[in-house]
């Protein structure tokens, strides 16, 4: 019996795919371990959450002039269990006050001890180096020991140090707990919903290869300063690249399974797979990383870090969906499905839970898409309730931390602004007629000069600058304190010849949350614009890419509405993070348009056979399930988030997850196909076609 000669063409087919799968593992095992150092060139420091051009970060800027090395204060607090302070305490708090002061890192005489008026607590302040980095947590940790040691006392540590070292905690061991929790829940959904062994894998691993390159390309680039990377740029990386990279998986190999139903042999439903997704991916793919690119234009560093990094990710999850996997079905053809098998009777892509929602929207598409939008309204009407001023210090972590107890108890017997004044610039020779102008300031409870030691000191003056600490009366975080900003700075901006200028960290918040406001207001409109020229050349269409966008910007203002409803009543948050909403615009807009272009790409393409109202039905009964499906997979990915504890991630992670399930089940599913098959082909104006 004669041998069979494979001919080199089926020799071609199966080494092309063997070959890119070969590169793949190659570059996975070379460039994985990245996805676990990112954190080596990872920094968190708070100035990068600093607008560029505002008063604050000025101030910030000229106060290194008045020290040997920049420093973050730790304020430490005794209260006494007695009632009031006694003199064993008092002695035992300034033992402890002068070892922490011999801490690695800490730099500078201590302040004195201070009494508080209430005679039962005490307070000081000892200064860490700014560039300690991870240092900073050991450093601090020394310094609560220290303190808690002291006989008779409740203490505590608080301020910028204290914070920053609850935030290294809060992203310590980031790479491998929000990865394994992510990948575990889509790996899950994935073996609900398809009921297959190898497919989930295939996707997961294109998803695992997608971020390892990623973070290798992040690495080398914040190497050598071209971009920069915190933790909270670093867990997003992580959700966007899983997400995205799982849900263009899904995308192609549904169509996958579509075209071996059809009856194609494994490497034809391949090329027929890879060539009718290209275009749905890489359109996705390029509104997602636009929207990302657009946030260069925000006065915000971390804001600005976002933009490139995460247009990086979003670009290796296209290159993986678009290579590895189709590589991967081609050479697994069926088995990819076992134990379950793709159909052969041509109908590989319908589903009855789709077909009737197909038949409900063909009955009654105008009653379909008005109630709809008459719903998404009822939502966004609420969505001004949003307070998006910011997340006061007691709220910042979701968690119980250390510096969050220390500062109530600081609050309790102090100023509310102790330990972390308003600070004024001002030339040195009118430095008695700015402090005479700040002190009377309603809300200001004291006005000194910096000495960089004692009170007694005489003051630090630096090329012909002054800086003058001004006390609130309330905490540095409120509105209050943020309102006595207002004050103060109109107070010394009035005296002449002074050039004084107001920082610190309650001019800090005043300036973000301004800043925050023009960012949305310049960011937004750029990029729906950009998502807009991205619909108008795939589905050469105007009318159609308008109301695209319209009913995902409604979605979204239907997420904020309800996010204004749920954080203050069932999450307990008095406020949201001036950069949520637009976070929240950026990730759901330009993902939220993604499942409509996966839709509407299959609609074009059926109505070229079918014409538009029955194409729209044939593109939603084929699409409903795998749209679905990811739109489920990266709910859960970015709800992963949550494992963080800070609340900037957990109020991310619900507007994404709501907004992303709100698009997928409501607009997606009904409002969009109801308003297409009530338009007809008018909707592809000014292109024509049947309806």
């Amino acid at each position: 019996m004669p041998t069979h000669v494979p001919t080199p063409a089926r020799r071609l087919r199966f080494l092309l795919p063997l070959a890119l799968l070969l590169v793949w593992l190659a570059l996975g095992g070379a460039l994985g371990p990245f996805a676990g150092r990112l954190g080596e060139v990872s920094t968190n420091d708070g100035a990068a959450f600093l607008p560029r051009s505002a008063e604050s970060t000025r101030v910030a800027q000229l106060e290194k002039d008045f020290r040997t090395e920049s420093t973050l204060p730790v304020v430490l607090v005794w209260e006494a269990r007695s009632g009031q302070v006694d003199g064993a305490l008092r002695a035992g708090a300034g033992e402890a006050l002068a070892a922490a002061a011999q801490v690695p890192g800490a730099v500078g005489r201590p302040s004195p001890l201070l009494p508080s008026e209430d005679g039962r607590a005490l307070e000081a302040v000892v200064q860490l180096r700014a560039d300690l980095g991870p240092d900073t947590k050991e450093a601090v940790a020394a310094i609560r020991d220290l303190a808690g040691r002291v006989p008779g006392a409740t203490a505590g540590v608080a301020g910028p140090a204290a914070v920053l070292a609850d935030l290294s905690g809060a992203f310590a061991g980031i790479d491998g707990l929000l990865l394994g929790v992510a990948l575990g829940v889509v790996l899950l959904i994935l073996l609900l919903v398809y009921r297959a062994v190898l497919l989930p894998l295939l996707v997961i691993l294109g998803a695992v290869f997608a971020l390892s390159a990623a973070c290798a390309v992040v690495y080398a680039l914040a190497q050598h300063g071209v971009v920069r990377v915190d933790g909270q740029v670093q867990g997003l990386l992580s959700i966007l690249v899983i997400g995205a990279a799982t849900d263009y998986g899904l995308l192609l190999s549904a169509r996958f399974r579509e075209e071996l139903a059809a009856g194609q042999d494994r490497y034809a439903a391949a090329r027929t797979a890879l060539r009718r997704s290209v275009e749905p991916i890489a359109a996705s793919g390029l509104t997602v990383g636009l929207g990302l690119l657009v946030l260069l234009l925000s006065d915000l560093t971390n804001n600005r870090a976002l933009g490139p990094v995460g247009a990086i990710g979003i670009a290796c999850a296209v290159l993986s969906a678009l290579t590895f996997l189709p590589a991967a079905l081609a050479l697994c053809g069926r088995a990819a499905f076992w134990p379950a098998r793709p159909r052969t009777d041509g109908k590989g892509g319908s589903h009855r839970v789709w077909q009737r929602v197909a038949e409900l929207v063909g009955r009654r598409p105008r009653a379909l898409w008005v109630g709809s939008v008459a719903v998404l309204a009822a939502l966004a009407a609420c969505s001004p309730l949003l307070d998006a001023r910011g997340v006061p210090q007691s709220e910042l972590f979701t968690t119980a931390q250390p510096s969050v107890a220390a500062q109530r108890l600081l609050s309790a017997h102090f100023p509310g602004g102790s330990g972390n004044p308003a600070v004024v610039v001002a030339r040195a020779d009118r430095a008695e007629a700015v402090t005479a102008a700040a002190a009377p300031v309603p809300g200001v409870a004291a006005v000194r000069p910096y000495t960089g030691g004692a009170p007694t000191d005489p003051p630090v003056v630096a090329d012909g600058l002054v800086r003058l600490d001004a006390t609130l009366t309330d905490p540095a975080d409120s509105d209050a304190a943020l309102a006595t900003v207002a004050r103060l700075r109109t107070a010394v901006h009035a005296v002449d010849g002074a050039d004084a200028l107001v920082g610190g960290y309650s001019a800090q918040q005043a300036d973000t949350r301004a800043t925050a406001r023009h960012d949305r207001t310049l960011i937004m409109p750029v990029v729906l614009l950009c998502i807009l020229a991205v619909l108008v050349l795939l589905l050469r269409s105007v009318l159609a890419p308008v109301l695209l966008a319209a009913t995902v910007a409604l979605s979204y203002l239907a997420t904020l509405g309800v996010s204004a409803l749920v954080f203050p009543h069932v999450f307990g948050f008095s406020a949201t993070d001036p950069s949520v909403p637009l976070y929240g615009f950026v990730f759901l807009v330009a993902l939220g348009v993604d499942y409509n272009i996966f839709l509407m790409t299959r609609v074009r393409e059926e109505t070229a056979a079918l014409g538009t109202r029955a194409g729209v039905l044939r593109g939603l009964t084929a699409t409903g399930g795998v749209i679905t499906s990811a739109g489920v997979v990266l709910a859960a990915t970015f709800a992963a988030l949550g494992v963080i504890p800070l609340a900037f991630l957990a109020q991310i992670a619900f507007i994404v997850a709501f907004g992303v399930l709100l698009d997928t089940l409501l607009v997606r599913s009904l409002l969009v196909p109801a308003l297409v098959h009530d338009l007809g082909g008018r909707v592809w104006w000014p292109a024509r076609a049947a309806d």
